[in-house]
């Protein structure tokens, strides 16, 4: 007997769940650009992390379009930081990684993804700020071979999680729930109320 719309939608959601990352995140310091937001976003659903830290100190979290970001924010969670101590406290016990280009940054691929990671992703003007940069336990760029030495931020997420999700999946980690039993019950309720 074929199942119901219900059931198909529970299934989906059960899937998704089993496939969630909740010790891997990104942070959005300061990113202005609404259409970047949101595109990280849906990078972040799509790789299946958890949930994503902002960091809005001196701009206001972009508005955003229903259209692009709706669906994405809806499966992503959200937790905001009023300053640098409260998001240290939520990373505790992370390695955090910043996106930069100075002499002591190394390349992408040779950072271990496989452990708990926090990437901290800066604005499209000035970058990570120095207090954030205090916090990183490391630096990371993208090696690039043009003319054009920086991605766009939502391009430069999309990347690092692609990275990230590699390395997870060669170990093993979407293959096995990361949830424990009780969390991954009240997430899939929490989810069906959606």
């Amino acid at each position: 007997m074929p199942k119901n719309p219900t059931q198909r939608r529970r299934d989906k959601m059960a899937r998704v769940l089993q496939h969630r990352q909740p010790d891997l995140t990104l942070v959005l310091a300061n990113i202005h650009d609404p259409h970047n937001v949101s595109a990280i976003y849906r990078s972040c659903d799509a790789f299946g992390v958890e949930s994503v830290h902002l960091y809005y100190t001196d701009t206001a979290f972009p508005l955003l379009g229903r259209k692009s970001s709706a669906s994405a924010r809806k499966w992503v969670a959200t937790r905001r930081h009023r300053d640098k101590e409260e998001l240290q406290a939520a990373l505790s016990g992370m390695q955090i990684l910043v996106t930069d280009c100075t002499p002591t940054a190394r390349p992408l691929r040779s950072w271990d993804f496989t452990k708990p990671t926090a990437i901290i992703l800066g604005n499209e003007h000035s970058g990570v700020a120095p207090e954030l940069a205090s916090i990183a336990t490391g630096e990371l760029y993208i090696p690039m071979y043009g003319m054009i030495q920086s991605f766009n931020v939502s391009v430069a997420a999309a990347i690092i999680l692609a990275e990230a999700s590699r390395q997870r999946e060669a170990a093993g980690f979407y293959e096995q729930m990361r949830y424990t039993q009780e969390a991954y019950e009240a997430k899939l309720a929490d989810w069906l109320e959606r």
